[in-house]
């Protein structure tokens, strides 16, 4: 059981820094950087804070390396809760790393037209801006498209955690409407893009959200129950 809160609490601690790291570049960066509706604002914020910019770049790269690890110390300990679903958590959490990182050479292509910048003259000048934000709406539909597995690995990490025994049940639960929020949103911004009503719609994330923060610092201070023993492995759900 020592191991187990071992196991655990390394866990809670890589995925601190995935949250960390996610809400940074995710969230921070964007808000004092993108304007989506205007190409010349963003730009002009980019420009004058380039280092922000690469500092976002690096937080991902930092971010996703831990990504990759998480799944693979969560296997570690929810494997002998049923290993079935401890494999598919592990494929879908890892299915994000490649697309992720791929996705990045879109915020590296706003890096080369900033470098170009000083020598475009005239027209080629007037495009920039609209080259830039082209960029970042590439990467914002990479997100998109990451956003599924975002969703998917919680719904059997999920269920994991709900049928373990020494974390709380109600973590598990949150994590798989977690699922359900990122896959419904998905799905709305595809196939009514523009809709602003569609907003409304991040609300249903909320469950997912406190459920991965709940579990974050569950782990970290609990780590798990030393009066229940991990159930039997099983091979199938």
């Amino acid at each position: 059981m020592q191991e187990n809160k071992k196991t655990a609490r390394t866990a809670g601690f890589i995925y601190l820094i995935v949250i960390l790291n996610g809400f940074f570049f995710l969230k921070y960066v964007p808000s004092r950087l993108i304007v989506w509706n205007d190409p010349a604002t963003t730009l002009y914020n980019i420009r004058a804070s380039e280092t922000l910019f690469r500092l976002g770049i690096l937080s991902e790269i930092i971010g996703y390396t831990a990504w990759l690890l998480l799944p693979l110390v969560l296997y570690r300990l929810l494997k002998p809760v049923n290993k079935t679903w401890a494999v598919l958590m592990l494929a879908f959490a890892i299915a994000i790393v490649p697309i992720a990182f791929s996705n990045l050479e879109n915020k590296y292509a706003v890096l080369t037209l900033l470098d170009q910048a000083n020598s475009l003259k005239g027209p080629e000048s007037d495009k920039l801006p609209g080259q830039v934000l082209k960029y970042l709406q590439f990467y914002d539909n990479g997100n998109q498209i990451s956003s599924v597995f975002w969703g998917l690995w919680l719904l059997p990490f999920g269920y994991l955690v709900f049928r373990s025994g020494f974390i709380p049940r109600v973590l598990g639960i949150l994590l798989m409407f977690g699922c359900l929020g990122y896959l419904t949103i998905f799905t709305g911004n595809l196939l009514f893009p523009g809709n602003s009503e569609m907003r409304y719609l991040n609300y249903i994330r909320l469950p997912g959200s406190i459920g991965e923060l709940g579990i974050c610092l569950w782990l970290m201070v609990v780590g798990v129950k030393d009066r229940t023993e991990i159930p039997a492995a099983k091979s199938n759900p």
